[in-house]
């Protein structure tokens, strides 16, 4: 038996179909990560004057709040980028300083990382505590020392970093896990597996 050869154009009509509304779909959850990666920037440009003085680092909480967000919601590599340009913009407006770049994007590397492969919100929490306060306290001091003729010891920034990070964790312990159980940003960024989105404790 031959087949109908109308079959064989009908499906290949649909399977074009799926993949093209499939590339649209992908660039509008794109688009919108960026638009909110944009927004989430802006906030951390904006509340950067609420910064801590400790040495010769300017802590600032909301930073690491913004890192928690990103990770959970964005991915590591979104967090990494808007820690970068946040850590950027703060320096050009005085706002921060060059630790600035080691203390938040280590945190939102490894917050974004653990949330991605272990998908509890606690991973993502103390991704966030140990990779500012620890990673990011310990490259903080050849920076401070060397680049910033900053005296300091070598764990001299791990408890500052670790206080700092503590206020922006607490909030987004709050709020992050409102949000994942109410799918604020889910819907909006279209991530609504069943598998992948399942909140575990």
């Amino acid at each position: 038996m031959r087949g109908n050869p109308c079959s064989g154009v009908r499906g290949c009509q649909r399977a074009s179909t799926v993949m093209c509304t499939g590339g649209k779909d992908m660039k509008n959850v794109n688009v919108r990560k960026l638009a909110l990666a944009g927004i989430l920037v802006a906030v951390g440009i904006v509340c950067s004057p609420l910064s801590i003085p400790v040495g010769a680092s300017k802590c600032a909480p909301v930073q690491h709040f913004i890192n928690i967000l990103g990770g959970v919601f964005l991915g590591p590599g979104y967090a990494v980028g808007m820690a970068f340009v946040t850590s950027l913009l703060r320096n050009l407006m005085g706002t921060g300083t060059l630790l600035a770049f080691p203390g938040s994007m280590c945190g939102a590397l490894l917050c974004g990382l653990l949330y991605k492969y272990g998908k509890h919100l606690p991973f993502a929490y103390a991704g966030e505590l140990f990779g500012t306060s620890v990673i990011g306290g310990l490259l903080s001091y050849p920076i401070a020392t060397l680049i910033m003729g900053s005296e300091s010891a070598v764990f001299g920034f791990v408890i500052p970093f670790f206080v700092s990070s503590c206020g922006g964790t607490i909030i987004a312990a709050v709020l992050v896990t409102a949000m994942k159980k109410m799918k604020v940003f889910d819907v909006y960024l279209g991530n609504l597996d069943a598998e992948t989105q399942k909140i575990k404790h």
